[in-house]
């Protein structure tokens, strides 16, 4: 007999990095939430690396922060080390990356949820999901009944969960965890697609037993960029973290005993991310290279637990041990924790819409791993609109869809929803057509109105965006106007940095347009230069630098729009549009895209199939 304990709009299953988002975007648009977690000293915990960020991701996380998302803000309040990558190429791949401590973020997440009103948070183990009418019914192990307008599955890797060392395989879900079990046949009984996916974890060791003394040390920048735009007081950097390199006797041990992984056994089912492999999997695919990069990351401030980012493993312990003490500065190390893999339960992508509500279950949402994507800042992102949705469909409000030349979130949804993915998911910078001009340090002013208006971000955050503009347009307009005159300093300057001197007045603004020359250089002979914050000159100089390929960009996006802004109906019958190959059918009839746009980048649809809608379109609607 099951109790019934309470009737919400929106319930969220899972309190990782997806359901957290999840869950307070819902309750902060107003909708009454309920958040389940298996266990609530776990959330928000980090499985595998304790960082936050990186290529592509710290785009995605500075996105969730301009919506009015939390992932920024805890990381800034959590942040051990703070480095924005790939300086040395241009502000498209600028990212940034924090190490975190992890037990920290947890409980700042932990206790956001708890404060936050309209939310309930639940320690239970959902089992059952069943339709009950208009209302989802979510029943617990203990036999707890709620009932939900909306529900969110944020599972993350918990699904069905198994863990692999060697030739040992039990039921768990990551860090030791209890898995999720139950809840797979209830959604299979839903028709969800639901398939096996892996990925995996290194060791993790005693700090008092690693030798630092020729180790190379990382240290963070000293110009710390905080993840969240409301931030004022950037992070600071507490620790450093280290480098270190396999060898030929690292590849010796791992290549002699490639029969007892589990990997290359056959024991896995699940297919693991591409773009994180094993140590053991480097090293058969790239047999040739001559060793691999490690590098030792801190856990947090509390801990002497550190983290070996890169040696990801499920060979059995004997081996993991022995492959990790031929490695400089590991030679005696002491393992706290054994590397693992783990597989576990997600769907097919293609199965939901860009909304992330699936297309055969009105009301039911999915986010994060259990889309088959991987990361931290995918599944918050992911989270983020599912909540947003969710809520908002519970409200009987129009949904939002970001658009794929919008922001990284859009591209990311758009990518798993119209070409599914047959790994984990992981979003690169390479993934996105128009990254000049989706760059992290822009995303508030791309996607903070959206924010605002939705009723996410605070009126004091986007007052603060207003002004930005205001002095971004001042300052750009300024530039424009200053004169540079010639001068032996600022001609020294000049050939220092092989461009050319000046013979007459020049404007400041074409200075700066000059690939060999900056704001910083330029500053000590920009006497009314104004005291403004760095962001502000970032902006104009990006500006200016970029100008022609960011006009360049945005008339290619103009031209998308003209596509997106075509809407296919949602009732469209694939079988009666005249002309259409078999298998264009096939595909829009099972992926339902939204508009025409989104159905030109499904895997299967060419060119011409799409002249045939738009003909079909235009008929039917007298143009």
């Amino acid at each position: 007999m099951d109790y019934f304990s309470g009737s919400y709009d929106v319930a969220v299953i899972g309190a990782g990095h997806a359901g957290i988002e999840a869950a307070l975007a819902s309750a902060r648009l107003g909708a009454k939430t309920v958040c389940f977690t298996v266990n609530l000293d776990w959330i928000g915990n980090m499985p595998c690396n304790p960082s936050i960020g990186g290529t592509s991701k710290g785009h995605l996380v500075r996105e969730i922060d301009a919506l009015g998302g939390e992932m920024g803000r805890a990381a800034d309040k959590n942040t051990l080390q703070s480095r924005m990558l790939n300086r040395g190429k241009g502000p498209a791949v600028h990212s940034l990356r924090a190490q975190i401590d992890r037990r920290e973020y947890s409980k700042y997440m932990k206790h956001t949820l708890e404060q936050q009103e309209n939310l309930d948070l639940v320690q239970g183990e959902i089992t059952e999901l069943r339709r009950n009418g208009n209302l989802w019914q979510l029943v617990t192990k203990l036999h707890c009944l709620y009932e939900a307008k909306c529900a969110v599955i944020a599972t993350g890797t918990f699904l069905d969960g198994k863990i692999y060392v060697g030739e040992t395989c039990y039921s768990s879900g990551p860090d030791g965890m209890f898995p999720a079990i139950g809840l797979s046949d209830a959604l299979r009984e839903l028709g969800l697609p639901l398939r096996r996916f892996k990925t995996g974890t290194p060791s993790r060791v005693n700090r008092r037993s690693v030798d630092f003394t020729d180790l190379e040390p990382q240290f963070g920048d000293e110009h710390v960029v905080p993840f969240s735009f409301g931030t004022e007081t950037p992070p600071e950097n507490r620790l450093p973290c280290y480098v270190t390199y396999t060898n030929d006797e690292t590849k010796r041990i791992i290549t002699e005993n490639l029969d007892r992984s589990p990997l290359f056994g056959g024991r896995i089912e699940g297919v693991g991310p591409r773009y994180c492999p094993s140590i053991e999997d480097k090293i058969v695919r790239f047999a040739d290279k001559e060793r691999h990069q490690i590098f030792i990351e801190p856990c947090g401030l509390e801990t002497e637990e550190l983290y070996l980012q890169g040696l990801s493993s499920s060979l059995p312990i004997d081996v993991q041990e022995a492959f990790i003490h031929t490695i400089p500065g590991l030679t005696h190390a002491k393992v706290m924790r054994n590397a693992y893999a783990i597989e576990y339960d997600c769907v097919d992508p293609l199965a939901l819409k860009a909304t992330l509500e699936f297309i055969d279950a009105p009301g039911l949402f999915g986010a994060g791993q259990f889309n088959g994507s991987s990361g931290y800042e995918e599944a918050a992102a992911q989270g983020l609109v599912a909540g947003i949705n969710a809520a908002r469909k519970a409200l009987d409000l129009s949904p939002v869809i970001l658009e794929r030349s919008g922001s990284y979130i859009g591209t990311l949804i758009d990518d798993l929803v119209t070409k599914g993915c047959n790994e984990p998911y992981r979003m690169m910078t390479s993934r996105s057509e128009y990254r000049l001009v989706l760059r992290q340090d822009n995303a508030d002013l791309r996607l903070s109105d959206l924010g605002y208006e939705i009723g996410l971000l605070p009126k004091a955050r986007h007052d603060a965006l207003e002004e930005k503009r205001r002095l971004i347009d001042a300052e750009r307009r300024r530039v424009e106007k200053t004169v540079m005159v010639p001068g032996d300093a600022i001609n020294a300057m000049l050939v220092s940095r092989e461009t050319s001197p000046l013979t007459t007045g020049i404007k400041l603004a074409e200075l700066i347009r000059r690939p060999q020359l900056d704001y910083d250089a330029l500053a000590p002979f920009d006497v009314d230069r104004p005291d403004l914050p760095y962001e502000i000159f970032e902006q104009v100089e990006i500006d200016l630098k970029y100008e022609g390929y960011i006009k360049r960009q945005y008339a290619q996006i103009a031209e998308t729009k003209r596509l997106e802004v075509r809407l296919l109906p949602e009732d469209i019958d694939y079988n009666d549009v005249p002309n259409l190959r078999l298998e264009a059918r096939e595909k829009l009839s099972r992926i339902r895209p939204h508009n025409i746009g989104q159905a030109g980048r499904i895997s299967g649809v060419s060119p011409a199939d799409i002249s045939v809608l738009l003909i079909y379109l235009s008929k039917n609607k007298g143009e």
